[in-house]
């Protein structure tokens, strides 16, 4: 069982990278390693992961009325969504003692709007706190990739909408980075970070060893 004060409890581990890092792909993979070592996974993700979260995430990535969208706005409709996703998905499944896998959580609203959009921090903690209550990661992946890396690579993706958030320039993903990595350095107790430009097996290797120390 899960690592914890409580064995009844389950566990919360977010996965963060900018936009190309292979989040999405390594938050799939370690599901599967997960579910082959016998524990009940749940994988979802942010914006998204419930009715009310999808719609919101349709209009912060794929709304042409999202164009003129204010960092203030987009703030809070990622919150809003989290709010959903955490009391109508993640707190019950953490309840029934199940590992949780999300792809983006609270941390990427610290990085995104309160770090690239250069929100005022206090009021980003605040949305940020009020959204999750008291759920909050007991370990968070980050991939780290250099900007100019996962620029290439997302311009280069197939997709059948378009994506507001890959549409940044690469300053904006620069300042990603940085805040993902001044995360990860002032929380060395939470945070994973794993190296985005090695092989698709070998992040996984190096994730799941990690996880393992920490979780099973």
């Amino acid at each position: 069982m899960p690592k914890n004060n409580d064995d009844t409890r389950g566990f919360l581990i977010s996965f963060e990278g900018s936009e190309g890092s292979g989040k999405t792909t390594q938050t799939s993979r370690i599901a599967d390693c997960f579910e082959s070592a016998g524990y009940d996974v749940i994988v979802t993700r942010e914006p998204g992961g419930t009715e009310i979260g999808e719609e919101i995430r349709h209009i912060l990535m794929h709304s042409n009325n999202g164009r003129n969208m204010t960092a203030e706005t987009e703030l809070l409709l990622f919150a809003a969504s989290r709010a959903q996703l955490v009391r109508e998905v993640i707190a019950p499944a953490i309840a029934e003692g199940k590992i949780v896998l999300c792809d983006r959580f609270m941390d990427s609203t610290t990085v995104y709007q309160g770090v690239a959009r250069k929100l005022q921090s206090g009021p980003v903690q605040m949305i940020n706190t009020f959204a999750v209550g008291d759920v909050v990661p007991d370990v968070t992946v980050v991939i780290d990739l250099p900007a100019e890396i996962g620029f290439e690579r997302i311009r280069h993706r197939a997709t059948d909408l378009p994506d507001r958030m890959q549409e940044e320039n690469i300053e904006f993903y620069r300042k990603v980075r940085e805040g993902y990595l001044m995360l990860a350095k002032a929380l060395p107790e939470r945070f994973i970070v794993a190296d985005g430009e090695k092989t698709a097996d070998e992040v996984e290797k190096f994730i799941w060893r990690e996880l393992r120390k920490r979780v099973i």
